[in-house]
Formats: C-alpha cells, sequence, structure tokens
C-alpha cells in the first residue's frame, strides 16, 4: 500500500517556517535551511535562559561592590558582614537599593560595619 504525506508534510513544514519569521533571506523560505536555523536557535535559547541567570548576578555584584567602595568597604567584607547581622537581603534587592536610594544603601552598610 502506498501512503502519500501531502497534507501532513505541508501542515509540518509550515508549522516550522512560521516559527522562522524574522530570520534572514533563505533561513526563514526554505525548509531546510529553515529547520537547522530553528534547531540551533533552539540551543541558543536554552542555554541564554541558564547563562541570563549569570549575566544578572554578576551585574548585582557589580552595583553593590561600586556602592560597597563609596562607603569604604569592600564587597566581601560587605557580604561577610550581611551574614553576621542577620540581614537576609538578596542581591538583586540590593543593587537596586545602591542604585536608586543610595541613603538606604548606606544605612545598611552601617549596620553591617556594626556586625563586623
Amino acid at each position: 500500500m502506498r501512503v502519500k504525506t501531502g497534507t501532513v508534510r505541508r501542515r509540518r513544514h509550515k508549522k516550522l517556517l512560521k516559527q522562522a519569521r524574522g530570520f534572514y533571506s533563505g533561513r526563514r523560505k526554505h525548509f531546510r535551511k529553515a529547520k537547522e536555523q530553528l534547531e540551533r536557535s533552539l540551543v541558543y535559547a536554552y542555554r541564554d535562559r541558564r547563562q541570563k541567570k549569570r549575566d544578572f548576578r554578576k551585574l548585582w555584584i557589580t552595583r553593590i561592590n561600586a556602592a560597597c567602595r563609596l562607603n569604604d568597604i569592600s564587597y566581601s567584607r560587605f557580604i561577610h558582614g550581611l551574614n553576621r547581622a542577620g540581614i537576609e537581603l538578596d542581591r538583586k534587592i540590593l543593587a537596586d537599593m545602591a542604585m536608586n536610594e543610595p541613603a538606604a544603601f548606606a544605612k545598611v552598610v552601617e549596620q553591617v560595619k556594626a556586625a563586623l
């Protein structure tokens, strides 16, 4: 018995080409090129969802460190002092505080210095 894949194949191709919208040139028009690029793109997306978390943590640490230096304390001593003082603020909140509310951050630094 012969099986033809006309509508099934067309549906599968259309679904994949729809996902490939926004790609450049033949990578959005030709099925094989679109499929290859889409596989690679999905790998990048998977990898970068994890890498994004690392990048933001690195940014927060940099911002906290800069604010700490303005208040005459190093980042490592600041984090150690936070733990000793029992202050449970995460790096995201601390970085936001350092950028937008320097006075409040300075108060936290004073508490940390007292705990050391």
